[in-house]
C-alpha cells in the first residue's frame, strides 16, 4: 500500500468544518456520501491530523477514503493504521468422505492454497497550477485521451473533472 501516514495540503481543499470539534463527524459525512468501499468506518481529528478506522473492500476502496480525508481544508496527515482490507475468503470444494456406515457423506474441505494475486497500489499525483486531467494523463500514462481512466479512478474523490485546484492529491490507477 502506501504506508499508513499519508500527508496533505492544510490550506487547501473542500471547507467541510468550521471547528475542531465538527470535524471528524463532517468528514465522516464526506466519506460516507460518496462510499468508495469502505464499512464500517471510524474517524477521528485532532489538530489538523485524521484517523481512519474501518475494512475496505480493496486497497483501492483503502486509497480513496485517506485522499476524501485527506483533501479537506484543515487537514495536514491523515493515519490509515487501522484501516484494513478485507481478505478475500478462500474458495471452497465439496469433497466426498465416506462414514463409518458406507454411507457418502458431503464435507466441506478448504481448497487447495494457492498464491492470491496482490492488489497493485496506485500511485499518487499531487495537482499543480494549470494541470487538466488530460495533461495529467499525459505526464502518467503516456495519453491524453486515458484522463477518463484517471478521472474514473478518482470518481469518489472528485466529483467533476473540471474541479481540481492546485494541492490535491488523487490517485494515478497503474498502468
Amino acid at each position: 500500500m502506501f504506508g499508513s501516514l499519508f500527508d496533505f495540503a492544510k490550506d487547501v481543499g473542500a471547507k467541510l468544518f468550521t471547528s475542531d470539534a465538527e470535524a471528524a463527524m463532517s468528514i465522516l459525512r464526506h466519506i460516507e456520501s460518496n462510499n468508495p468501499g469502505v464499512n464500517p468506518l471510524d474517524v477521528k481529528y485532532d489538530d489538523g491530523c485524521v484517523t481512519l478506522v474501518g475494512q475496505a473492500d480493496n486497497n483501492a476502496s483503502k486509497e480513496k477514503c485517506v485522499l476524501m480525508a485527506g483533501n479537506v481544508r484543515g487537514v495536514e496527515k491523515v493515519v490509515a493504521d487501522d484501516l484494513s482490507v478485507r481478505r478475500k475468503a478462500a474458495p471452497s470444494i465439496l469433497t466426498q468422505t465416506a462414514a463409518p456406515s458406507a454411507t457418502p457423506a458431503v464435507a466441506l474441505d478448504p481448497a487447495p492454497a494457492t498464491p492470491v494475486e496482490a492488489e497493485v497500489p496506485s500511485r499518487f499525483y499531487v495537482i499543480q497550477k494549470g494541470d487538466t486531467f488530460w495533461k495529467i494523463a499525459a505526464d502518467t500514462l503516456g495519453k491524453g485521451a486515458r484522463y477518463t481512466e484517471i478521472f474514473e479512478a478518482n470518481r469518489e474523490v472528485i466529483l467533476h473533472p473540471d474541479k481540481i485546484y492546485p494541492g490535491q492529491k488523487i490517485r494515478i490507477p497503474p498502468k
